[in-house]
């Protein structure tokens, strides 16, 4: 089982170099290795280094601005990253997980993550699902009313058996207290970031109950008044495209609404406030930021009052800690040129990058550029096309984009994806699902490239099964 706290990383060189530097180390042994060539023409690859020192922040982050002896727990949004090898790493840095859906949860678990440091959270959660998480101890958020309706149900038949009402913060679930923590998901209506489509804090949002609606507020009070078993109080306003500030706002709504819960319960009910995650990454260069540390830091200034030891917290952080840390490498199968631009045809494209094809405004990938043995490629800045291989017009990493002129049998690698990207596959054309590779550059060896397989290659008689080759006649009577 993972352990709750950090481990020591094993040694390596790799925290004496810089993010860059340790990525070009890595796009050159992935070619002297043979992880990429003709037989895996697209690769993704994993900074193992830059993952574990991104855990780091986030628990010295929050630790700085916290009381002394505030349970604090960091769970990874595991859609971000479902990796079983991922989690597993993450967990081994004291991270834990948060799931929404059957098969995160099954990550999560076969990750090794405990109950205790798991979190559910779904706008469609199925009485099934609820039943499950009842069972193993996982922490519920619910989304609505109808929702608590079924825990409701749950708890009744917990607590009618014999059972306690909910543990503290962190305590699993035990034979003689059923009754995992749970809260409600509350929307406070702020308002949206830059990408409409990732706001999770829009009038009209489809998360949690919206507060300002007519008798919400009121109902979410009685409904803690109604049952002493919830305990905690979630929201999440934050994702890519929206401001600190306004993540702060919304963290500082959802702690104004505790206390006025605690207070109309006449005791500290709710103990754990879930402040969700979001914070938006830099997809403009190298540097890694806003950081946790200012986040943290502007918490403590907005929202003291959540920072002071009354109550236990959960965070629910994802691209954050991942996306600095992957590239997607390609090779450049062909180089032509249409009305006088040049165009890199590469493997890399919509089943990929799939944000990037089709809203390139929002989800702009920085490429850099390497020649055929993996070394970074050098000349004149000109402007062209880095292409995909499926079969559609747009389906472009860039456009136009000033970079040394790319030739046959270069690569190209698109930055910044370690979270959502290449593993959010989307199987347009049949595309097969990239081999993943997670990286260490070993002190000692003259700086050698170590990989570790995190998920193979995905064949083509993979791809003939899970497109129903066992049911080939099922259609002909």
């Amino acid at each position: 089982m993972p352990p709750d706290t950090p481990s020591d990383p094993p040694p390596d060189a790799s925290a004496r170099l810089s993010p860059a530097a340790r990525r070009d180390r890595a796009v050159r042994a992935a070619v002297e290795q043979g992880l990429v060539g003709d037989a895996a023409p697209v690769v993704a690859l994993l900074d193992v280094a830059g993952i574990r020192a991104s855990a780091a922040a986030l628990h010295a982050a929050f630790a700085e601005v916290t009381a002394p002896g505030t349970p604090v727990l960091h769970a990874f949004a595991v859609k971000a990253a479902p990796l079983v090898p991922v989690l597993r790493l993450l967990a081994a840095e004291g991270i834990g997980a948060e799931v929404a859906s059957p098969g995160e949860l099954a990550l999560a678990r076969a990750a090794g993550v405990r109950a205790d440091r798991t979190v559910l959270d779904s706008p469609a959660k199925t009485a099934a699902e609820l039943r499950d998480a009842f069972a193993l101890g996982i922490a519920v958020n619910a989304d609505n009313p109808q929702e608590l309706a079924r825990i409701d149900a749950l708890v009744g038949s917990a607590t009618g058996a014999g059972g306690r009402a909910a543990p503290g913060p962190g305590a699993p679930a035990t034979a003689a207290s059923p009754v995992p923590p749970c809260g409600v998901r509350v929307n406070p209506q702020l308002g949206a970031g830059s990408i409409g489509a990732l706001s999770t804090a829009t009038a009209t949002s489809k998360f949690g109950v919206a507060l300002r609606d007519e008798g919400a507020r009121a109902w979410v009070v009685q409904a803690y008044l109604d049952r002493p078993w919830l305990t905690r109080l979630h929201t999440h306003s934050g994702s890519q495209g929206v401001p600190l500030d306004l993540m702060a706002k919304g963290v500082r709504s959802l702690y104004e609404l505790a206390e006025e819960i605690n207070a109309a319960a006449g005791r500290r009910q709710i103990d754990t406030l879930d402040i969700g995650g979001g914070l938006p990454v830099n997809f403009a260069g190298d540097e890694e930021t806003p950081t946790y540390a200012t986040y943290a830091r502007l918490l403590k200034d907005t929202v003291p009052g959540l920072l002071d030891g009354r109550y236990g917290l959960v965070t629910e952080f994802g691209r954050s800690l991942l996306a600095k840390h992957g590239a997607v490498l390609a090779r450049v199968e062909y180089a032509k040129s249409a009305g006088g631009r040049p165009i890199a045809v590469t493997h890399a494209g919509a089943q990929v990058a799939t944000r990037t094809v089709y809203a390139p405004a929002s989800w702009p990938l920085r490429i850099a550029a390497y020649d055929a043995g993996g070394r970074p490629r050098t000349g004149p800045a000109v402007a062209q096309d880095i292409a995909g291989p499926a079969c559609f017009a747009g389906d472009l990493l860039a456009e136009n984009r000033p970079m040394p002129l790319l030739e046959q049998g270069d690569l190209v690698a698109a930055l910044d994806t370690g979270a959502y990207f290449f593993t959010a596959h989307y199987s347009y054309n049949s595309l097969a699902r990239p081999g993943i590779h997670g990286f260490v550059v070993k002190a000692g060896t003259g700086g050698e490239v170590r990989f570790a397989t995190v998920r193979e290659q995905q064949t083509t008689d993979g791809i003939v099964a899970e497109s129903g080759g066992a049911y080939a006649d099922a259609l002909l009577d």
